[in-house]
């Protein structure tokens, strides 16, 4: 298989395509100018999260193997080796959203109307070859409405890292409890070796 440059791609030789058409490369998203011959913007996609230590989500990025999915409305739409389907703006590249997936979501992402509404699906299977987890879903997030905020729990716990910071809240929680009951035990074992008086016995 042979590759142009980027420096072969020129107004003359394009034609009517696309004037930004994102090429999926290594570890980052890349959107192209076609007619310009230019890099527009590049994105690392993906975290080191499911295979880190804890689950701290680095953001190196991951392989990524999968297309994306463009929307009317400028949304870029892809999966990687990571659980997680993410939406980015068109025009910067900057990440926007991100949903949790049971397993990742190696695949080509889809858009859909249903009822007036759109949705975004991704089949998450896992990737065998790389060792990740696998599984059987197919997993759909409705677009947010006009002024629709995200919920708590998807803008702090199911997000990249959210994880790691739920178990350290958890672990946290856990040691406040345990120095409370032990707080108690040692002053009802102290006040058992008081008499009534105060007078030790």
């Amino acid at each position: 298989m042979r590759f142009s440059p980027l420096t072969q791609i020129t107004p003359a030789n394009v034609g009517d395509l696309d004037s930004c058409a994102p090429a999926v490369m290594a570890r980052m998203m890349v959107a192209v100018d076609l007619r310009a011959g230019k890099i527009l913007w590049q994105s690392s996609v993906g975290t080191v999260e499911d295979r880190a230590p804890l689950g701290v989500a680095l953001s190196f990025g991951t392989p990524l193997v999968n297309g994306v999915a463009i929307t009317a409305g400028g949304l870029v739409f892809t999966g990687a080796m990571d659980a997680y389907l993410r939406a980015y703006d068109a025009k910067s590249g900057g990440e926007l959203w991100q949903g949790r997936l049971p397993v990742p979501g190696v695949a080509n992402p889809m858009t859909y109307l249903w009822k007036g509404e759109q949705y975004v699906a991704i089949s998450a299977g896992g990737h065998s070859e790389s060792g990740t987890t696998i599984g059987d879903s197919v997993v759909a997030f409705r677009l947010a409405r006009p002024g629709e905020a995200p919920s708590l729990w998807s803008r702090t716990i199911d997000r990249p890292g959210g994880r790691f910071l739920g178990k350290v809240i958890a672990l946290m929680l856990l040691m406040m409890l345990a120095a409370s009951v032990f707080w108690r035990w040692r002053r009802h074992s102290r006040q058992g070796r008081t008499g009534l008086s105060g007078i030790p016995r």
